[in-house]
């Protein structure tokens, strides 16, 4: 049986890679083009496109920050501990989100 932290960890690391590529080739593709993208009523602007991956890369650091730490509570033996009340966490919210910091109750 697969380890889900573990998982999770790679998949993140995986989007990471993808979304830096997609960011190099954003930037690529400035450096390349002499067109005015600002002006184009053509669509989004090739700073709104690389605005668009940042954001993308910004939350899946954050993901794998979440990961690390979930990691880090499940080596000090407190996973599945919600860090705001101190209860269990349920086993169905750490399937669905293994890096999960709180249980449902105050994640609301």
């Amino acid at each position: 049986m697969s380890d889900p932290l573990l998982s999770e960890r790679e998949a993140a690391l995986a989007q990471i890679e993808s979304l830096t590529k997609e960011f190099d080739s954003v930037v690529d593709a400035s450096r390349s083009s002499n067109a005015d993208d600002e002006h184009d009523p053509e669509g989004a602007t090739i700073a709104f496109e690389r605005q668009q991956v940042v954001a993308l890369l910004d939350q899946a650091r954050r993901r794998l920050a979440d990961v690390d730490a979930a990691l880090a509570h499940r080596e000090a033996g407190d996973y599945g501990i919600c860090e705001t009340c101190g209860r269990p966490i349920a086993p169905e919210r750490l399937a669905a989100r293994p890096a999960a910091r709180t249980c449902i109750d105050c994640a609301r």
